[in-house]
């Protein structure tokens, strides 16, 4: 024991103790930085920024996978795009996969959005513009038999159509939900939707995990000073000038790397001297799950995005002709007595045309109140309670894999992003005070 103790007071004895303590509280900096621009990498820029360089496409296919994934390389342009918003569409493929899958087959979620509901809201709608369409049309198809139908008999077509339209439309939200599943992808839907506005895949990330991405940054100033202890010692040890870059490299990698494991890890709940530790993103499981919820229904599975889905989406042709085959029969019987002296005066083919333009001119009508932003945000909290209970009853890791499976095969570039800072901290540090040379 007196041995050690004299080799610690011969140690302390040739250390320069200002050298000693700047170590630390520059390796704090250091990490605060890194973790600081590591957040910016993941977020910032939304679209990518960068040049194209001749043949760097080419040298990016012969190197590492890992490499490949660095934004733009593989399209040979040298620059940078923000982590997740370069990873969006994977995001929307993650989340139907973790949570939305979950609320049932798309037959079981449009029945949760009350379809009856929808019905009276489109007869609300559409009915100001029947009389209208239909005018449109008969002066299309037939200008003269419309022109010289008397009055009374053309209001009482336009009346007998008006007065079905609570049932032609309950027809076609029936034909909606019972080929819902063949018309709608909520899959395409959600992936389409982040690949066009990577923002909002920034926007959740953000909105969700606020509080530990800060946190994340304040721990960088905390792990880069208790790491630099130990690179303190090191350094006033042996006095080699290269270990402190050296060692900048290991501090920077592992700041990065216990910044990510702080916020996800472990996912299970664990007591360790009777303490609980648990992944501080997990442990708002609950709250983090309302906002999440509440992005996905205001902005991402709308009723809005269901009608622009159903009717330009890539299955649009399909829905188009369903509406269409069912509202031609509700159309031929409103002409009710007439049908039978329209049929004869304009020959039967010409009565089909009628019919059928009719019903044509009307589908896109039909599902235009799909597409009311006032109807849609109170049909959307009927669907965030559905998302925020399904992904509070989600496993933890499934739940940290819903937010962390799209960034984790790029998070190697924060933790080289973190070492190459570290490298450079230590050159700066050697460069200011010139200790341990």
């Amino acid at each position: 024991m007196d041995a050690l103790l004299d080799g610690l007071a011969d140690w302390a004895d040739h250390v320069d103790w200002v050298a000693f303590v700047s170590i630390p509280v520059f390796t704090g900096v250091i990490g605060w930085l890194i973790n600081w621009s590591g957040l910016w990498m993941l977020f910032k820029p939304v679209s990518f920024h960068g040049v194209r360089v001749p043949g760097l496409r080419e040298v990016a296919s012969v190197l590492p996978r890992k490499l490949q994934e660095v934004p733009g390389w593989m399209e040979g342009r040298l620059g940078w795009q923000g982590i997740v918003p370069a990873r969006a569409a994977k995001m929307g493929s993650i989340a139907v996969d973790k949570v939305i899958a979950k609320l049932g087959t798309p037959a079981e979620f449009y029945a949760q959005l009350e379809p009856d509901q929808i019905a009276a809201h489109i007869v609300e709608v559409f009915r100001p513009d029947l009389p209208a369409l239909v005018d449109e049309v008969m002066r299309r198809e037939h200008p003269r038999l419309w022109r010289d139908l008397p009055r009374p008999m053309r209001e009482a077509v336009i009346e007998r159509v008006q007065a079905q339209l609570p049932a032609l439309v309950g027809r076609i939200t029936d034909e909606i939900g019972i080929h819902i599943d063949q018309l709608l992808d909520p899959k395409i839907m959600v992936i389409d939707h982040f690949r066009a506005n990577p923002d909002l895949v920034v926007r959740v990330f953000r909105d969700v995990g606020q509080r530990e991405l800060h946190l994340m940054v304040t721990f960088g100033f905390v792990f880069g000073f208790l790491l630099g202890i130990p690179v303190a010692v090191v350094d006033q040890t042996w006095h080699v000038w290269w270990l402190l870059p050296l060692l900048g490299v290991v501090v920077g990698w592992l700041t990065n790397l216990l910044g990510m494991w702080l916020i996800f890890e472990p996912t299970e709940e664990r007591r360790v001297l009777g303490i609980k530790v648990q992944g501080l993103f997990l442990r708002r499981q609950d709250e983090c799950a309302e906002v999440y919820a509440r992005i996905i229904a205001e902005d991402v599975i709308t009723l809005e995005r269901i009608g622009d889905f159903l009717m330009d989406g890539p299955r649009g042709d399909r829905t188009r002709q369903m509406l269409a085959d069912a509202l031609r029969p509700a159309i031929e019987g409103a002409a009710g007595p007439l049908r039978g002296a329209v049929r004869v005066a304009i020959g039967g083919a010409r009565f089909d045309n009628i019919r059928d333009s009719v019903a044509e001119a009307a589908v896109g009508r039909t599902i235009t109140p799909f597409k009311d932003p006032v109807f849609s945000r109170q049909q959307s909290e009927r669907i965030r309670v559905l998302l925020a209970e399904r992904t509070k009853e989600l496993p933890p890791r499934d739940f940290v894999e819903m937010m962390r499976a799209a960034i984790k095969e790029d998070e190697w570039m924060l933790y080289a992003h973190g070492a190459v800072m570290g490298l450079g901290g230590g050159f700066l540090h050697l460069a200011i005070f010139g200790w341990g040379r």
